[in-house]
């Protein structure tokens, strides 16, 4: 009988919406300060939803399964799903108001960029503490520090303090902090994102490496269907805090993509978790198409669509870019706004948009969508973003001369011209 590592049983997890415990301590002294004198919140941004008391919200709601020794777990999900509420309690961050969880070795997690490193601290000094954490003597991270190092690549800095670390860089150390001390469950939640693509598949290789030569048990959070491929031989589905799949990847990946592409026309984007790398300082609010009623459009008509925006800084020189994803989530495109806009501190912005499907292939389609500030050279601060922003399908044009099948490719590119015809 395979050795049970992790189960599930029944778990539920329950916030209560507006209230104390939810953002800085300096914003939790404000709000309570504020709440005692039956002032208003002054923490809350213009425009926001004001709670009524003891209002709630089920991030998991009765999740049930369990996992192997070995097994690489994929859990994906729509952005509100529960799948990194669900890793925090995995991971004992945060405890479930239901249910229980029982697990059979220790845990090494990922859960955003700089979870478990102290700022103040070097990066030799930071390896020292995590496994001091995960129970390991001195001699026996010893005996793993130079492997660490190597693998992070990020010797030239390792004496330095963490704090003056790059994201990129923190991700690079934090994993391989991960994969080499000693742990038998490894949790990864979307962070490798933020690493380049060569360290990216280079975790990828490695998290499957510790997987069938040491038996480590694998949970895996991302957006990327493609690497969800490569590690996972197992998908768990959620959706709205509940499991709707658990079994085989590609069908998985398949339930997920059907559910990315949906007849919705409103989007409303304000209960989304952010990325820890976007700023913050311009929020996209919600988003509403008006050009077709069920987000059904014929190859090359317009797509569309209102997004409102709030600026909780003054920003200049903003853009909306959109990232289109076909239904397996493989990248096929990216298109930008063909102007930027400037927003001033607690003002909105709603952006009138329009979208050229001429070039896209009959199929269903999602986006990612971020807001950026553009400098005068062209560079990009990612100020909000997330992925599964909006989706559409895109239906064949009937009479067309040759009508147009997904496995030739998405993108339709122009025509051939044809500039004479000899005939002999």
């Amino acid at each position: 009988m395979e050795e049970l590592m992790l189960r599930i049983d029944n778990v539920s997890k329950q916030y209560k919406l507006g209230q104390i415990g939810g953002t800085t301590l300096r914003d939790e002294l404000q709000r309570l300060s504020a709440k005692l004198r039956g002032k208003e919140d002054p923490t809350r941004r213009i425009g926001a939803k004001d709670y009524n008391k003891g209002e709630t919200f089920m991030a998991l709601n009765g999740v049930s399964f369990d996992v192997k020794k070995g097994e690489r777990v994929g859990i994906i999900g729509h952005n509100g799903a529960g799948k990194s509420t669900l890793l925090k309690l995995i991971s004992r961050v945060t405890a479930p108001t239901s249910g229980s969880i029982g697990m059979n070795g220790r845990v090494a997690s990922m859960l955003e960029v700089g979870t478990g490193f102290h700022g103040e601290l070097t990066g030799r000094e930071n390896i020292y503490m995590n496994g001091a954490i995960l129970g390991m003597t001195k001699k026996e991270i010893d005996a793993k520090m130079e492997d660490i190092i190597e693998f992070s690549e990020c010797r030239q800095f390792i004496d330095t303090p963490v704090k003056r670390y790059s994201s990129g860089m923190y991700v690079k150390l934090a994993f391989s902090v991960a994969a080499h001390l000693d742990s038998e469950i490894m949790i990864m939640d979307e962070v490798l994102a933020v690493g380049d693509m060569a360290f990216q598949k280079k975790c990828l290789d490695k998290m499957s490496d510790v997987s069938k030569t040491e038996g480590r048990t694998i949970l895996y959070v991302s957006h990327n269907m493609n690497t969800i491929r490569q590690l996972c031989d197992r998908v768990v589905v959620l959706d709205h805090g509940k499991v709707v799949y658990d079994g085989e990847v590609e069908e998985g990946i398949a339930r997920y993509s059907k559910e990315n592409t949906d007849n919705r026309v409103f989007y409303n984007y304000r209960t989304i978790t952010r990325s820890p790398r976007s700023s913050k300082k311009i929020l996209m609010e919600e988003l509403q198409i008006y050009s077709h009623e069920h987000n059904r459009l014929f190859r090359g008509e317009i797509l569309k669509f209102k997004l409102r925006c709030i600026a909780n800084e003054t920003v200049r020189g903003i853009g909306y870019r959109l990232e289109i994803h076909c239904a397996d989530d493989t990248v096929i495109g990216t298109c930008f706004s063909d102007k930027t806009f400037d927003l001033n501190k607690n003002f909105e912005a709603m952006l009138n948009l329009s979208l050229n499907t001429s070039n896209l292939s009959p199929g269903k389609y999602h986006c990612t969508a971020l807001l950026f500030e553009k400098d005068q050279y062209g560079n990009q601060d990612w100020h909000d973003g997330f992925s599964n922003a909006i989706s559409f399908e895109i239906l064949p044009v009937e009479g067309e001369l040759i009508w147009l099948h997904q496995w030739w490719g998405h993108i339709h590119l122009d025509d051939i011209q044809i500039d004479s015809i000899d005939i002999v």
